[in-house]
């Protein structure tokens, strides 16, 4: 362990006041004996350079794994919404072509209906005595028809409302939750990062 003082010098400066040499030898290896138990108890408290990289380098190690932990648990979330996603697609596709079948069933019964109609007032047109009651009869079944019509697209318009309610609800809910993952991973990543500092 180096000194970081000339102990001849202060000898011979103790001899100068009046000190013998031995008295002076004595006075400097007290002197050296208390800065060595000095400078042993500081180098217990310390730390050295070596040990400080190496506890850095794992602090650094367990700061990555967290790290990989959190972009492994956001990939999984990430595909566990899209395949979430791709089920509510799927399923509005199937509830679009039900609804458009309707329509198509409905449209069909209603030219069917009309066509009847029409082949019932050409039957009846021969006969001068029906002639008044067919074309009542036909204005009453346009209206019918009308209304059904209108009720019809009203439904219609109803259950594409509904639908189109249900996706931006289902949007919406995919959107908090996605935030909600984010800001967690974010506040677990710096409670991490706080703990390790």
């Amino acid at each position: 362990r180096k000194l970081f003082f000339d102990t001849h010098a202060l000898v011979c400066l103790l001899e100068e006041n009046g000190f013998t040499t031995q008295q002076s030898e004595v006075i400097v290896s007290a002197l050296v004996k208390i800065m060595n138990t000095n400078l042993d108890v500081i180098y217990k408290d310390m730390v050295t350079k070596v040990q400080q990289e190496i506890a850095l380098q794992q602090v650094m190690s367990h700061i990555g794994g967290v790290k990989k932990d959190m972009i492994i648990l956001e990939k999984s979330e990430f595909s566990a919404l899209c395949s979430e996603n791709e089920k509510i697609k799927l399923e509005l596709q199937q509830i679009k072509k039900q609804v458009m079948d309707e329509i198509t069933k409905v449209r069909a019964d209603n030219k069917l209906n009309l066509n009847l109609e029409k082949s019932r007032v050409k039957e009846l047109v021969s006969f001068d005595y029906f002639l008044l009651e067919t074309s009542n009869k036909i204005v009453e079944l346009h209206a019918q028809q009308d209304r059904a019509l209108t009720q019809t697209d009203r439904k219609i318009d109803t259950e594409v409302a509904d639908l189109k309610t249900m996706l931006e609800s289902h949007k919406l809910d995919n959107i908090k939750y996605l935030a909600g993952s984010v800001f967690t991973c974010l506040t677990v990543a710096l409670g991490f990062y706080r703990l390790w500092i």
